[in-house]
C-alpha cells in the first residue's frame, strides 16, 4: 500500500493511499470546523451547514447530487463533530473524478436557498425532538454540557431548537467564510485511487481559493458538574466522566487501554461484576473519548430505580480497585482489544480514508500503523495503575442522570466515596 500526501501552495492538503486488489475508492473532504468553532449565537450551525450542503449548488439540484452518485452505484453522506465536519463518498474505480467533483461543487458553490433552509430546518428540528426522546443519546449531551460548562466544547452539535430556529443564509455564509478556507479542509481518498490524478483535480478546483486563517478555538477545561433530570421512563440512565487526556498528550493510550479493561467488552471489569456477578444492569460500558486539548472517560450504564445506588457504589469501588490491582492479563487482553480494532476497521478504505484526514489534522502526518502498535505496546502495567489512581481518587467528575432518578446519589457523594 502507497500513502502520499501533496499540499497546494494556498494549504490545501491532500491524502490518498492506494490499495492493491479494490475495485471501489473512499474519498472526502474533512473540514476543521465543528461545534467547537462555534461562538454561543451560533450554536448548531456546523451541523446545519452539513445539511444544506446537499440541498443545491448552482449547478445541481438537491435531487441531482443523490442521482449522479447513485446512478453509478456509490453513496455520499456527511457528519458534524466537535472539532471536523466531513463531506464523503464511496464509488468504483472509474467514478472517483464524478465523485470528487461533487463534493467540491456542495462545498464551494451551495446556493442556501431561502425555501430549502426552511425545509431542512424542520428535520433538524425533528432530529433534536428525536435526541430528546433518546435517553442514551441525549444524557451525553447533557454529559459533556457539565464537564465543560459555559464552553464550545460544552455544547451541543445540534444546537438548540430556538436557536436553529433563527439562522439564515447570511449565517451560513459568515460560517463558511470564517472557517472552510484551504487550510481548514484535508482532501483524503483510500482504495482504487491515483495520486497524481486526484492532485491535479483538487488543483483545478481548490487551488484557486484564498488563504482565510482560522482563529482558534477556545481552550477547553474540564469543569465538571452534576445534572439529573427526573422522568417515569422503565430504566435510570447513569453517565459518569472524568477528565482524562487529549489525543496530543503522551498518556492518551493510557488512557485507552484503563477504559478498555475497565470496561470495553464482556470480560471487562465492570461488565463482569455489575451485570454478570450482580445482575444490576443490561448495558453498561466505560469508554475513552479525546479532543485536542482534553478528554473524558465515560461509564454508562442504564438500571432500575431501585439498583441505582448500589450500581453506582459498586462502580466507584471497581474504579479504585483497579488501581490497585490490574493485571498484565487484563492489560495485554485491553492491547489485543485495541490492536485488533484499529486493525480489522483499517481493512475498509473508508475507515483508511478517515484515519488519515484525522492524523493529518492532529499531527500534520500520518503515523505509520506500527508506529501506532508500538504505542500501544509501550504502555505498562505502573501506567495504567497510576492512570486508574487518577481518575478514581483525583480526576474532575461529570455525572449526568436520566430518568426515575430522584433517590439517587448525587456527585457529592460520589466524591466522598472516591476519597474513602
Amino acid at each position: 500500500m502507497t500513502l502520499r500526501t501533496t499540499t497546494l501552495p494556498n494549504g490545501f492538503r491532500i491524502v490518498t493511499e492506494h490499495m492493491p486488489g479494490l475495485r471501489s475508492a473512499s474519498l472526502g473532504i474533512w473540514v476543521s470546523a465543528g461545534g467547537r468553532h462555534e461562538r454561543p449565537e451560533q450554536n448548531g450551525i456546523a451541523h446545519f451547514l452539513e445539511h444544506m450542503a446537499f440541498k443545491g449548488t448552482a449547478t445541481r439540484t438537491a435531487l441531482k447530487i443523490a442521482e449522479e452518485i447513485e446512478d453509478v452505484g456509490g453513496y455520499i453522506n456527511a457528519y458534524t463533530s466537535r472539532e471536523v465536519t466531513a463531506f464523503y463518498a464511496r464509488v468504483l474505480e472509474p467514478d472517483t473524478a464524478l465523485a470528487l467533483d461533487v463534493i467540491a461543487d456542495i462545498l464551494l458553490n451551495p446556493l442556501f436557498d431561502s425555501r430549502e433552509i426552511e425545509t431542512e430546518r424542520h428535520v433538524i428540528l425533528q432530529e433534536i425532538g428525536q435526541a430528546l426522546d433518546t435517553p442514551d443519546d441525549v444524557i451525553f449531551d447533557w454529559l459533556q454540557e457539565q464537564a465543560y460548562p459555559d464552553q464550545p466544547l460544552g455544547r451541543t452539535i445540534l444546537g438548540p431548537s430556538e436557536r436553529v430556529s433563527t439562522f439564515g443564509r447570511d449565517d451560513l455564509a459568515r460560517f463558511v467564510d470564517e472557517h472552510y478556507g484551504p487550510e481548514q479542509m484535508i482532501l483524503s481518498a483510500a482504495g482504487a485511487v491515483d495520486h497524481d490524478r486526484i492532485v491535479e483535480q483538487a488543483k483545478a478546483l481548490f487551488g484557486h481559493l484564498g488563504s482565510r486563517p482560522q482563529a482558534e478555538a477556545p481552550t477547553a477545561r474540564f469543569t465538571g458538574g452534576e445534572t439529573r433530570h427526573d422522568k417515569p421512563l422503565e430504566q435510570a440512565h447513569i453517565a459518569l466522566a472524568f477528565e482524562s487526556p487529549g489525543y496530543r498528550d503522551p498518556q492518551f493510550y493510557t488512557a485507552q487501554i484503563y477504559a478498555t479493561a475497565l470496561g470495553g467488552g464482556m470480560s471487562s471489569r465492570l461488565f463482569q461484576e455489575l451485570r454478570e456477578k450482580h445482575g444490576l444492569c443490561y448495558t453498561i460500558f466505560a469508554q475513552t473519548g479525546a479532543y485536542a486539548d482534553t478528554g473524558m472517560t465515560t461509564i454508562y450504564a442504564g438500571t432500575s430505580a431501585e439498583d441505582l445506588g448500589r450500581l453506582t457504589e459498586i462502580t466507584v469501588d471497581e474504579l479504585k480497585r483497579a488501581a490497585s490491582d490490574m493485571t498484565e492479563e487484563e492489560i495485554a487482553r485491553a492491547r489485543a482489544q485495541m490492536k485488533a480494532g484499529l486493525l480489522m476497521g483499517l481493512e475498509s478504505p473508508s475507515a483508511r480514508a478517515e484515519r488519515h484526514a484525522r492524523m493529518i489534522q492532529i499531527w500534520g502526518a500520518v503515523p505509520s500503523l506500527e508506529e501506532t502498535i508500538a504505542r500501544i505496546d509501550a504502555v505498562t502495567r505502573e501506567e495504567v495503575r497510576d492512570f486508574a489512581e487518577l481518575t478514581a481518587t483525583r480526576a474532575p467528575a461529570a455525572l449526568a442522570l436520566y430518568g426515575p432518578v430522584s433517590g439517587a446519589p448525587d456527585l457529592a457523594a460520589i466524591q466522598e466515596r472516591r476519597v474513602a
